[in-house]
Formats: C-alpha cells, structure tokens, sequence
C-alpha cells in the first residue's frame, strides 16, 4: 500500500516536471530563470563593470550597481517546478511622452504633457518617444524596481520639465544670424515659447544625452526622444503670432542688409584687385622699357638719339595738332 502510494506521488511528480516544465523563449524575448527566488549570476560581476556604465560618474556607479544575470536565449527549455521563468520582452515600444502607465486618464488621456517655462507659462509638450529593455541590466528591470516602465517614465518628464523650467535661447554664434545683436527680452528676464519652438532639435539632443543613463540605472533604455509640437496658453496664443509676424520682419531685414553689405564687399574687392592687377602691369612695361634703354644707352649715345627721334615721330603722326615753339 505504502508503496502504491509512493510510486504514484512520484508517477505524479515526474508527469508534471513533463508537462508543466517545457518553456519557450521567443526571438523578441529574454529570460532568466530563478531557483526559489534566486537568479544566476556571473560570479561577482555588475554593471558597474559593463561599458552600460560608462555615462555615469563614479557614486552613481556605486549607488547603481547590479548584478549581471545569466539570460536565456530564444529556444526550448525545461525548468524544475521550484523553478519560476522571468520572460522580458525586449522588442522596441514606441509611447507618448504624456503616457503614464498608472493612468489613463492622467496628462489629457496620455495626448499632451503639461510643462511650466521660465517665465511662468504653462505649456503642452507632445511627442514619442521609443524605448526598450536593456538585456543586460535585466537585474534592474526585474528586481531592482517595482513598476520600471512608471519609474522610467517619471524619470523622462522629470527630466524634461526641468530643461523647460531652465531653458535659454542659446547666442548667435559668429557667422550666424543675429550675432552682435542686443539680446533680447527673452534672453535676460524670461525665456519665450518662440525660442523653444525654434530650438526643438536641441530639446530634443538634450533628452537623449540626459536618458542614456537610464540603461544602467533602470534596465530601460531610450533610443529616441521626438517632442514634435510645444502648444502655448489660448489666451497668449495671439500674442506669439504677433511677436513671430514682427521677428520674421525683423530677421527679412537684417538677412537682406547683411546679402547687400556682403555684395558691396566682394565689388569692392574684385575692383581693387582690377587696379592692382593694371598697376602690376604699368610696373612691368616701365621696367621692360628701362631695361632696353638700358640696352641702347650701351650701345652709344647715337643709338639713343636715333631711338629718341623715331619715338618722336610716332608721336608727331598720332597727333592732330602740334604747337611747336618758334624761335627767336
């Protein structure tokens, strides 16, 4: 009886090893496998030792450390039933910068993101942004964070929110339009949607600088930040296009003097380069002729007289008129 019995527990046991303990990994997906909770490691490495860390400084380094994990590839494999499967997809997901994983009501249903800029205007930001997990930090995004995809989110509006309530216009460069002009307002007391609406392709190198430590420290990496439109209050929404109407005009004019001063410019130097070059060349007869009266001088003085009056009467047969002195 006893052993009936004990035969079936393990009939039952290895049954459900055959049928429970089969698991497929597909190619879009990582795992890790955890023995009673435990996953395999690498020995002692971490990512502070994994070029994942090479953007942090070194107390991040120390604060961030986490373990390297044993992953497992695509493919078929058996487990024990002590054992638990982590599966992590690690395909590239595109979302709104305004998605909040929490709610979707929050941030006008996950459609615009509200920011404050220097001057105290409450803007809305949309725009995606595309992001994945990092397969070699899976230690972070499994266990090293309750919800990663809100944390990380909170991360990146945090982030951006900052470089808005911070955001200057930067300075014309030499070379640039608009260099050696007075600042404007916006560059001493505030700082204008206009001028983040113009420097989006900063905004956004800026995202991506400040979130490629999220790897490292989240498990989450973010391949692309696009913020495609900044939407100002209704009630200032008349103002900003009178003030671009006016900075066009302004920017038309100062466009078309600095096309006309660099006209003037390029005349000026082809004419004195034209009257250099017929000066050069002045120079050069008054030098040949020096050398072959020079030539004839040595010759004799009945050589230069000779060469004196056939000069002269070339001149005379050009001539017109000739007042000749009389004698007295």
């Amino acid at each position: 009886m006893v052993l009936s019995i004990l035969s079936g527990i393990v009939i039952w046991f290895i049954l459900r090893c055959l049928f429970t303990g089969l698991y497929t990994v597909d190619q879009n997906e990582r795992a890790v496998v955890t023995t009673f909770g435990k996953a395999p490691r690498f020995g002692d490495k971490t990512t502070a030792d994994d070029p994942i860390s090479a953007d942090l400084d070194p107390e991040e380094k120390e604060r961030y450390r986490y373990p390297l994990l044993v992953v497992t590839n695509p493919g078929l494999y058996f487990k024990f039933p002590w054992q638990r499967v982590c599966k992590v997809s690690i395909a590239t997901q595109t979302a709104s910068i305004a998605f909040d994983p929490d709610s979707s009501l929050a941030n006008e249903g996950g459609t615009s993101l509200e920011a404050v800029t220097k001057d105290q205007l409450n803007t809305g930001l949309k725009g995606q942004i595309r992001y994945k997990v990092d397969e070699k930090n899976l230690y972070a995004y499994l266990f090293g964070v309750r919800k990663p995809i809100s944390h990380v989110m909170g991360y990146f509006v945090s982030v951006l929110r900052e470089r808005i309530a911070n955001f200057e216009a930067p300075v014309p460069k030499e070379g640039e339009v608009g260099h050696g002009v007075p600042l404007s307002s916006s560059h001493i007391s505030g700082i204008s949607i206009n001028d983040l609406r113009k420097n989006l392709s900063n905004l956004n190198a800026h995202m991506e600088k400040e979130c490629r430590v999220s790897g490292a420290r989240y498990g989450i990496n973010f391949e692309a930040a696009l913020i495609t439109e900044i939407d100002p209050p209704p009630d200032v929404e008349s103002a900003l296009a009178a003030i671009n109407t006016a900075h066009n005009q302004v920017s038309s004019e100062i466009s078309l003097s600095q096309a006309g001063a660099d006209q003037k410019i390029v005349q000026s130097k082809k004419a004195v380069e034209i009257e250099t070059l017929k000066a050069q060349a002045e120079v050069q007869l008054i030098k040949q002729l020096s050398e072959q009266l020079s030539v004839l001088k040595a010759t004799g003085t009945e050589a230069m007289q000779l060469y004196l009056r056939n000069y002269k009467l070339q001149l005379f047969n050009k001539a017109k008129r000739v007042i000749v002195e009389a004698d007295r």
